[in-house]
């Protein structure tokens, strides 16, 4: 009996143990589970609504870009064109943005201008700043003098991307490196135009080639190209005719290239004028601040290109040389992709810069070049004397020419008219208005008006002198390769 009532007792004692275990361990789960937070769960796809007055600052995939570029063009309709001038190699629309009050029509003797973003894929700050770039202007035309002056006077073109596609793969936050550099097949952009100092055998890409059919197209006066990687304004020539210092020695050439020195445009002052307009208006460029101690410091935040360093196939120097339209390369960040938390600081930081550097279109001399009835002439090839890189006229008859104040000559020929030199005055205040009448030429001019005749597949006005062609073959061998190596070093840490 006594033995019963233990074996009872034992199974009371371990049955009211066990409840308080479970009570214990129920007690202990409810602590954690008050005291601790819940593992973060993997956040939402960011539920993107294309409002142009509430602009967002973080980077837009391809698809956010067209819906706030179409959200944006049908809610301001007066003020905005949307085009497309071609497609990625992976069927992304390069899609154009114009503001204007006209953006539909060209406003006879108003110039066109344009900004291009995101050539390189992994440098997408500009990519988001040309974004908010086109909100500012179209929410600021009824309240903002100084921009609706801006759009009743120019039309303002604005490609964010030019590389879609490289973008889509580049990692937020990569500041260094090359992954989304390229296009899809692995072509740098701005090493793909053609190129005035030494040959380019690059093949031709979808993107440079809408590009090039898109400025044939259009009288492009001034442009802004935004990049990221340093902190500068350079302007061309970005290459150099190294090969008047250095013929015999592919090894010394190598070297040469990174003894770099200047190569300066006949326009010289009026990009050293443009840069420092971007620079001074930047919140730090004009600083001339090295982004780290490794890398230079430009002074007053401007440098040029080929002083920096050399680059075969930029489209700065092809705009320049081929159709007159003065292009700056913007480096505006020192980090080529940073998070998206700092877009707001880069926009507060670029926003005036961005708005003044296209005002400066109205600067120099403008006007239309006539027959004696009054008709238009149409492609009448013009240089300033002393600047041996030209422009043309419009199908209109009409120029624009950016220069500084000062005393010039300008020399018109057209094919069928005998030639003109016109001096002219540009002061600081306001361009000078130069309408130019052309006679019809004399049997006896005619073999001078050939003589100023554009070469088949040449540009289509005055070019510089052409440099010596160099006596090695810079695309073989062991040093091309160093070279080609270098190279590519070089632009994956600066740009």
């Amino acid at each position: 009996m006594a033995k019963w009532l233990n074996t009872i007792v034992a199974l009371l004692i371990l049955n009211i143990f066990s409840s308080n275990i479970i009570i214990i361990f129920a007690q202990t789960a409810t602590s954690l589970s008050n005291n601790l937070e819940p593992e973060p769960s993997l956040p939402e796809p960011r539920a993107y609504i294309p409002n142009e007055n509430n602009l967002d600052f973080v980077y837009h995939s391809h698809e956010e870009l067209t819906k706030f570029l179409r959200a944006t063009s049908a809610r301001y309709p007066n003020l905005t064109a949307l085009y497309s001038i071609g497609k990625s190699i992976q069927g992304k629309d390069l899609w154009v943005m114009v503001v204007s009050s006209s953006p539909y029509e060209h406003m006879l003797g108003k110039p066109d201008v344009k900004y291009v973003g995101n050539i390189h894929g992994n440098e997408p700050v500009g990519r988001e700043l040309l974004l908010h770039l086109i909100q500012y202007l179209v929410t600021s035309y009824e309240t903002d003098q100084y921009v609706h002056w801006l759009l009743d006077n120019m039309r303002i073109h604005i490609l964010p991307s030019m590389n879609p596609d490289g973008f889509a793969v580049a990692k937020e936050g990569a500041c260094e490196g090359g992954q989304g550099r390229y296009n899809a097949r692995g072509f740098d952009l701005n090493r793909n135009f053609p190129d005035y100092f030494k040959q380019n055998n690059k093949r031709g890409q979808p993107e440079t080639d809408s590009v090039k059919d898109w400025i044939s197209k259009i009288q492009f006066v001034l442009s802004g190209s935004l990049h990221g990687g340093a902190l500068v304004a350079s302007y061309p020539y970005d290459n150099t005719p190294n090969a008047r210092i250095c013929r015999s020695s592919a090894l010394c050439a190598m070297f040469q290239t990174y003894a770099a020195s200047p190569s300066l445009t006949p326009d010289d002052d009026v990009f050293k004028h443009l840069s420092l307009v971007y620079a001074k208006n930047h919140a730090k460029m004009s600083r001339g601040v090295a982004c780290k101690s490794a890398t230079p410091a430009f002074e007053n935040g401007i440098t040029n290109g080929a002083a920096w360093y050399p680059l075969t196939g930029g489209m700065q120097d092809y705009q320049y040389v081929w159709y007159g339209c003065m292009e700056v390369t913007l480096e505006i960040s020192c980090c080529k992709y940073p998070p998206a938390y700092e877009l707001r600081k880069y926009w507060e930081d670029n926003q005036l810069s961005l708005i003044k550097f296209l005002a400066e279109a109205h600067r120099g001399v403008q006007g239309f070049v006539l027959d004696s009835s009054g008709t238009p002439i149409e492609r009448a090839s013009l240089k300033v004397k002393g600047r041996d890189v030209g422009f043309q006229t419009t199908k209109y008859g009409e120029f624009w020419r950016i220069l500084l104040p000062g005393y010039y000559k300008l020399e018109i020929f057209a094919e069928g008219f005998a030639p003109r030199e016109i001096e002219f005055v540009v002061v600081e205040q306001h361009p000078t208005l130069l309408n130019v009448t052309l006679q019809p030429a004399k049997r006896t001019d005619s073999a001078i008006i050939h003589h100023y005749r554009p070469l088949p597949g040449s540009p289509q006005h005055y070019r510089p002198p052409h440099p010596p062609p160099p006596s090695y073959n810079s695309n073989s061998g062991l040093f091309s390769s160093i070279t080609n190596s270098l190279n590519s070093i070089y632009s994956n840490i600066f740009g």
